[in-house]
Parts: C-alpha cells; structure tokens; sequence
C-alpha cells in the first residue's frame, strides 16, 4: 500500500501561516481597530515629549525590579499544582513558565496558552490534558483574585465625582469599569465553582457532557467525555492544603508587588496623590481588559484599559499628559520583560530535559491519589 507520505496526490502539508492565517488576519484587525480607536479619541499610544516632563527616570528601572519579582513568582507558583501530577524540576517550571508567557503575549488571540501545557509535557511524565487543567485552574484563580481585587479597591478608592462620560474623545463612559468589575466577578466566581464540580463530582461531569453532545455525535460526546475525565485530574492540588496554600501565598505575592510596581511608576512618571489602592485598579481593570482576545501583545486593548481605569480618577489633561507616560512606559516594559523572560527560559531549558532524565533514574516519584482512591494500583489504572 503506498504511504500517504508518498503519495503524489496528496495535498502537501500546510505551512505556519496557511494554518492560522484566520487567527493572525483577526488579531491583526482587532490590534488595528483599537489603535485607531484610541488615536481618534485622542489618547496617544506614543506620548508627545512634554508627557514625561515629571518622569523621575529611576522609578522606571525600579518598577523593572519588580516585573523581575512579578516574573518570578508567576513561574514558579505553578509547580505547586503540578507535583500531585508528577515530579517537575523548578527549573523545568520557571524555563516553561517564561518560554510561554511570551508565546500567550505575541500570539495572535491568547492561542499561545497551549504552549505551556505541551511543554510541560514534553519535560515530565504528566499528560497533556492533565497539564491542560493546571493552567486552567491558575487561570480561574488568577480570575477570581484580579475581580475581587478590582471590587474591593473600587469600594475603597475615591473616583471623581460625577464619573466623566467619556475618555479623552471617546464616548465610553468611565462608570463601565466598576460595572465591568462585577460582571467579571460573578463569572469568576461561577467559574471557580465549576471547578469544584469537575473536581469532586466528575461523574456528573462526564454524563453531563454525554448527554450534551451526545445529541450531535455520540463518538465525539465520549471523546470529550474523556477529555473532561483527564482535565479535572489536573485538580488534585484542589483538596491539598499543602499544595493549594503555598500557591495562594505565592499568588498575593505576585499580585501584591505587581500592584506595588505600577503605583510607583504611576508616582514616578508624575501622577499627583496617585495612591496604592488606585493602582490596585488599574492593575485590575487592565488584567481584565487583556483578559478579552485582542491583538499581538494584546496591543490597544492594554492601552484602552489603561486610560479607562485613569480616567476614574484623574482628570482629562492629566490622562493625555503624565498618564500617557505612564500608560505607554507600563506597556513597553511590560512586553520587553516578556520577550526577555522568553529568552531566559531559552537559555534554562538547554538542559532541562537531560537533568530531568537523570532526576528520573535518581528518584522514583508517584503521583499523589486522586480524590476517592484507596489504593495506589487505583492511581495507576485510572490516573495512566
């Protein structure tokens, strides 16, 4: 029988773009949209001079201390989660971590999110789905916490009053930020129960999703069913406290010294009375903005929700002055610590896999029981 590799009618395979061409034209057009957006509404994406005439030029240096910080903790808390799957070496982690957070900045609408698991993967004994529902579970979190944090500190702040009903030129009012806060909360919050539910009440998972899809295809149906099975395995951290807590300790910690770093670039590039809590919701208006798929590192939306989260408390030739400083600065070095970690993590994964090699042959690691085993011959049946 010839191969289809040697068939000479065979389509040739697609290249890179041929197969994401959709998702690279779209993210192109939302990017675009938006900075036309903000250019005709009068909010600069590349400030004039005069905007950083009160820049203190070492607050910029310091907030890249704490991105260093911020870096660092958003890695490695991962491994937490992970370990009840199977060993990782923190170096694993923290070269994964950096390679991916780069690959979700600069690929086109948030696809880059698959990298992490399929790295990870390909350093350890955990499986793709079971990696897959880590970072999903990081991700609701991470959700739960920027929305409670957003809602808080919009209840401790003191916005102007009346709210404007627009920013800089554009007709959105700056009352859709706390509306958009508790929106996000409660799906958050929805979210994180669902979690719960995939976790400890996988059979009803299962058949739900059976009977859902089984309506369309029944072979698809128990695929997915499948698949819902491998992801809620990647929840056995949900029920250890000793896993669970230090990566709520590491989580504040990250959030705590990135909301610390935007208010002291927020003071350095000349925000008067600019206070803790109201970086606390620009921090959090921006972590949900980008939350929505947009362009290539997550161009324009970022700048969007800077300006909006500003525009709460500063008043219009402050935002297109300091503000545009402050915004822009935020941004370029935010996505330059990226591409740097991205690098980083190039240069640790260089032997990432020969060291995990030599861990394995050293040390025999089990996985930890699911939720309701009783044996360890019950982890191996169902858990491989």
């Amino acid at each position: 029988m010839t191969s289809p590799a040697a068939d000479p009618l065979a389509a040739p395979p697609r290249g890179f773009l041929q197969r994401h061409a959709f998702k690279i034209v779209a993210s192109l057009l939302l990017g675009t949209g938006l900075a036309w957006l903000l250019a005709r509404g009068g909010l600069p994406l590349v400030p004039p001079a005069q905007a950083f005439a009160s820049l203190r030029p070492w607050t910029v240096w310091a907030y890249v201390g704490t991105l260093a910080l911020v870096h660092l903790f958003r890695a490695m808390r991962w491994r937490h989660l992970l370990r009840p799957l199977g060993a990782v070496s923190l170096r694993s982690t923290l070269a994964v971590s950096w390679i991916a957070f780069a690959a979700i900045l600069l690929s086109p609408l948030r696809t880059g999110e698959v990298v992490r698991p399929y790295l990870i993967t390909r350093r350890s004994r955990i499986r793709l789905w079971e990696a897959t529902g880590t970072v999903a579970a990081e991700r609701i979190i991470d959700g739960l916490v920027i929305s409670l944090l957003l809602f808080t500190t919009l209840q401790l702040s003191t916005p102007l009053s009346p709210l404007p009903d627009h920013v800089g030129d554009l007709a959105v009012p700056a009352s859709a930020v706390p509306r958009a806060a508790y929106g996000v909360l409660a799906l958050f919050a929805v979210c994180f129960a669902l979690m719960g539910v995939f976790f400890w009440h996988r059979d009803l998972a299962r058949r739900v999703t059976r009977a859902m899809v089984g309506v369309v295809s029944v072979p698809l149906a128990e695929r997915l069913a499948g698949i819902v099975e491998r992801v809620a395995d990647g929840l056995r951290f949900l029920p250890s406290a000793r896993r669970l807590l230090p990566f709520l300790l590491e989580t504040a910690a990250y959030w705590t010294i990135n909301a610390s770093g935007v208010w002291l670039l927020g003071w350095g590039t000349g925000l008067a009375d600019f206070t803790l809590v109201e970086a606390c919701v620009v921090v959090g208006c921006i972590g949900i903005g980008i939350l929505v798929p947009a362009g290539p590192g997550y161009f324009g939306a970022f700048q969007l929700s800077g300006y909006m989260a500003l525009a709460m408390f500063f008043p219009e030739a402050t935002i297109k002055g300091p503000g545009a400083a402050f915004v822009f600065l935020l941004y370029v070095t935010q996505v330059g610590f990226h591409i740097l970690g991205a690098f980083l993590g190039l240069a640790l994964d260089a032997g990432t896999e020969t060291s995990n090699e030599e861990e394995g042959a050293a040390v025999t690691s089990t996985p930890e029981p699911r939720c309701g085993d009783t044996t360890q011959e019950g982890v191996t049946a169902e858990g491989r």
